[in-house]
């Protein structure tokens, strides 16, 4: 069977910038939670999905996610080593995620906390990555997410550590832009105002 990307969701941040005694992630979204509404799209994509998170959300992921798709890392307490390394982040989470799934042809990364991006619009950036090295979801012009990386990526991806996040590649490697009728792409959650529109958005069309 050819080997298809991989959808990787990012779900090991902190959400620092939410507030409340509730992770962002957990916070309630129609019949669901925030998370659990990214795996539901991410899944109906008939895509395979790794989750990349801490214990403190592992079994949210589970209750959609099978638990060997689900990549546990330490918690924040734990984000240094003995010889001072820094904490891991957005690049760490990339290359764990990355280095999971080595067999894929590729692979899209879909942050946690963007969970009105449709299951469409993960399927048209994966079929665009049989022909370019870096792909992204644009609505109305404007970058989104998912961003997909192909395999020839690899040993680049599962070497990104700290926060920098994939930004070196995108500067280093011409990206296509794939235009999406899925305003989702543009919306992610760091504050209880975002969460109240996304659940706004949500609603309106019954997602």
């Amino acid at each position: 069977m050819k080997a298809r990307p991989v959808v990787i969701v990012l779900a090991a941040g902190q959400g620092t910038r939410f507030g409340g005694p509730v992770h962002k992630l957990r916070q309630p979204l129609g019949n669901s939670s925030v998370l659990s509404e990214v795996l539901r799209h991410a899944v109906a994509s008939h895509l395979a999905v790794m989750v990349v998170t801490t214990d403190a959300l592992a079994e949210e992921a589970r209750r959609t996610i099978a638990s060997r798709d689900v990549l546990v890392l330490p918690t924040a307490d734990a984000r240094s080593d003995r010889t001072g390394a820094p904490g891991f982040g957005i690049g760490h989470s990339i290359a764990a995620g990355v280095a999971a799934r080595p067999e894929a042809s590729g692979w899209l990364i879909l942050p946690a906390d963007m969970p009105l991006v449709q299951a469409a619009t993960l399927v048209v950036v994966a079929r665009h990555l049989d022909h370019h090295a870096v792909v992204y979801a644009q609505y109305q012009g404007r970058r989104g997410h998912p961003v997909g990386f192909s395999n020839e990526l690899y040993s680049e991806l599962v070497s990104l550590q700290g926060d920098e996040g994939a930004r070196r590649l995108l500067a280093r490697y011409p990206a296509h832009a794939v235009d999406v009728n899925d305003p989702g792409v543009l919306v992610d959650i760091d504050t209880e105002a975002d969460l109240l529109q996304a659940r706004a958005a949500h609603a309106s069309r019954g997602a």
